[in-house]
């Protein structure tokens, strides 16, 4: 396809529906709890109502999303799916292509807090050498991409999407970024399309034992203890994982129809700290653009996908954050052959370009500077 195909786009919610929310939100019915449960047997009302006090009484939609369309956005059909993203280009000449993915529950609001220094560092005072034209989609089944109407969309065929996205904008060679399932995703496109890719960031990598003989036999206290803590968030905090992995659409029918509902098991993953703003901005794309079922079917589709994932070849970089579970590092090497950057950090978070962008933006600037040193060697 060419370039004709990508479309303006912009963000233009009709006031009957924000109405139908106000609405409903003034009509809310609240669960009860056991005195003292705290968050034992889940995300407790307190937070529910006190997030729901400030949507009704605080939060302005319209607020965010004129930060939304602050900035480019467009559409396009990639294999019978619409794909809606972000395409902020750089001032900068030199400037490198940048793919940036989120996860779930999140959107591309994710990433508002570091759209400014990854693609203007100068501006921001940075070093201009430093500097991304930023692509940055929304998930199919997510947000304005809309829902899915068809199974298999899951990692693997987003990562192919992807692929024709940066065909489609033109750039031939690019780095890639992503978050929670923009893990999956980035860690992909890095295995499909290697001769492109000039290297994969993450946030997060998911790399366990793979049950072969004797290969727990050596474990050091560090590795024993990471395990641990995975096997103890798999117990008793992936409730939300188990469900929409097994039968995502019988809760489904709840959520849409909820919007106190949906804020409460997204709230599974909102917890610490969050800016109440920022989870009701995720929470309203997901409301109002109809994608509630289809963004839990993610995980579904994931187990479904096809073909087992080979090793990466290509440069990988780790930015661990503490509220995420922490890989042990010869899992994640027998996965990635080529991981050349580890950096750990003591502050927040798993949605770290909210809670943690100063952070994030030095590590994806520092983990491309020499990538981008040979890629232009290469030119």
């Amino acid at each position: 396809m060419t370039l004709q195909a990508v479309t303006p786009f912009r963000i233009a919610v009709p006031d009957a529906e924000l109405d139908d929310l106000r609405q409903r939100l003034d009509r809310a019915r609240f669960t009860e709890e056991l005195p003292g449960a705290g968050w034992d047997y889940g995300v407790p009302v307190g937070y529910v109502r006190d997030l729901v006090a400030h949507w009704r009484t605080a939060y302005d939609w319209r607020a965010w999303e004129a930060k939304l369309n602050a900035y480019p956005q467009f559409t396009t059909t990639i294999d019978g799916q619409r794909v809606h993203f972000l395409h902020v280009r750089s001032p900068e000449p030199d400037a490198m292509p940048l793919i940036l993915t989120h996860g779930w529950p999140g959107s591309i609001a994710e990433f508002l807090d570091v759209i400014g220094p990854l693609s203007d560092p100068r501006a921001h005072g940075g070093d201009p050498a430093t500097a991304f034209h930023l692509v940055i989609p929304s998930l199919p089944g997510f947000g304005f991409s809309g829902p899915t109407t068809e199974r298999g969309w899951g990692p693997r065929r987003i990562a192919a999407a992807w692929a024709e996205l940066m065909t489609r904008l033109g750039y031939d060679r690019y780095c890639v970024a992503g978050n929670d399932w923009g893990t999956f995703v980035s860690l992909d496109l890095g295995r499909i399309a290697s001769d492109r890719v000039i290297g994969v960031h993450v946030t997060q990598i998911f790399a366990g034992p793979a049950g072969e003989p004797g290969e727990l036999d050596d474990l050091t206290d560090d590795e024993q203890a990471a395990l641990d803590n995975e096997r103890q968030f798999e117990e008793t905090m992936s409730a939300y994982a188990v469900l929409q992995t097994q039968q995502p659409q019988s809760l489904a029918h709840a959520l849409v129809d909820s919007p106190v509902g949906l804020l409460g098991w997204h709230c599974l993953i909102y917890r610490g700290g969050l800016d109440p703003d920022f989870i009701l901005t995720n929470v309203m794309i997901h409301w109002l653009t109809g994608t509630v079922a289809s963004a839990m079917r993610i995980y579904h589709e994931f187990v479904h996908q096809e073909g087992p994932a080979v090793p990466t070849t290509v440069p990988v970089g780790l930015a661990q954050f503490s509220e995420d579970t922490k890989p042990v590092r010869r899992f994640v090497h027998r996965d990635h052959h080529n991981l050349v950057s580890w950096n750990t950090y003591d502050r927040p978070g798993h949605f770290a370009a909210t809670q943690s962008p100063d952070l994030l933006i030095a590590d994806i600037q520092n983990f491309f500077r020499p990538l981008r040193q040979v890629h232009a060697g290469q030119g």
